[in-house]
């Protein structure tokens, strides 16, 4: 996208824009792009700068942010996680974000992430599919159908190849939703009535459970051999969901281990307990599945670069599409040193109105 000649102008891309956005270019061609993007910065993950996300905890959920940089561009997302809001009619996770030009400190975008966040978390998990499930995984359980449940769906579908879903939730009518959501799009749907029967069959395991708590989703038992679980609900402390025993048998993968250990499903194991990091393999540096028996487990909790990288793609789009509007955010005097200046004139201008 081409700078603006406007100082004081940033690109805001709202939920209906970002919504449109989607649309226009397709939700599996969306997924798909923003996953190569994600790719493309996990390989130089080594530029970035990196710390576990700034959080404010509460009993009633958490409030953070998400900063990273590359040395050219920083982006920072903010974020809620509150289980308790569905009951209220509100999301659990809301967020916008900032990518902003480091050598000046200028934001050059500020979008919406709700939606956003939805579809990089779900990219972000078919990513880590492609390099540690078995090459013909077709069939995935979804357990918890919740708002990640049919994005999630989707990007294993455009960049894992998966066709059968076996979904399941504690409540009936998410699986009737998510199931009459993805009617069309070239699945085969079972839908479950107990986890145990979703596991069955499945060469991918994805948990995305929504309360805030030590839960045990996946009991040992449920996970032969050669399973890949997307473990994506574990998200802060005290939220867990698998038990302890299938970390012990699988092999560890996760973004940030620092954060992880604070937030994932690791945090039930010690803190010196060996887990791999997914960027090595991503660039090349290390395998990833050691052979078809192999259980390999992505611990997801979200980190800063794939919100950099999906506010990257999104800027990408913007000069294509015009999906934006120009928000009047900074103050841009004529004379840099002349802030107060800026009210003077203002105030001349309303006295001649």
């Amino acid at each position: 996208m081409t700078a603006h000649s406007n100082l004081n102008i940033v690109p805001f891309v709202s939920v209906d824009h970002m919504m449109r956005l989607v649309l226009k270019v397709g939700i599996e061609t969306f997924l798909t792009e923003l996953a190569a993007v994600i790719e493309d910065d996990f390989r130089r993950w080594e530029q970035f700068d990196k710390t576990p996300r700034i959080a404010s905890h509460s009993k009633e959920g958490v409030i953070e942010l998400m900063p990273t940089s590359d040395g050219t561009l920083y982006g920072f997302k903010y974020v809620n996680g509150h289980p308790k809001n569905t009951k209220e009619g509100r999301q659990t996770v809301t967020a916008f974000g900032v990518l902003s030009d480091v050598g000046n400190g200028y934001p050059m975008l500020l979008s919406e992430m709700t939606i956003l966040t939805a579809l990089r978390t779900a990219a972000m998990s078919a990513v880590a599919a492609k390099h540690l499930a078995r090459a013909n995984a077709k069939t995935m359980a979804i357990i918890g159908n919740g708002a990640q449940s049919e994005f999630q769906a989707l990007a294993f579908k455009a960049i894992v190849g998966v066709s059968e879903l076996r979904l399941f939730d504690i409540d009936p009518s998410a699986t009737e939703r998510c199931a009459r959501n993805l009617a069309g799009n070239g699945f085969a749907i079972k839908s479950c009535s107990s986890s145990q029967e979703a596991v069955e069959g499945a060469d991918i395991i994805t948990t995305v459970t929504a309360d805030k708590q030590y839960a045990t989703i996946l009991s040992d038992n449920m996970v032969g051999p050669g399973v890949h679980i997307n473990a994506v609900g574990g998200d802060c402390p005290g939220k867990t969901e698998l038990h302890k025993d299938i970390l012990l048998r699988s092999d560890i993968f996760v973004e940030y281990p620092p954060q992880t250990r604070i937030e994932g499903e690791i945090q039930q194991l010690d803190a010196d307990y060996p887990v791999k990091e997914l960027w090595e393999v991503i660039a090349g540096k290390r395998e990833g599945r050691q052979s078809e028996r192999t259980i390999t487990l992505f611990d997801s909790v979200g980190f800063a670069i794939e919100d950099f990288s999906a506010l990257r793609y999104v800027r990408s789009k913007l000069q294509e599409t015009g999906l934006y509007v120009d928000l009047d955010l900074l103050a841009d005097p004529d004379e840099p040193r002349d802030l107060y200046g800026m009210l003077l004139r203002c105030e001349a201008k309303l006295g001649e109105a």
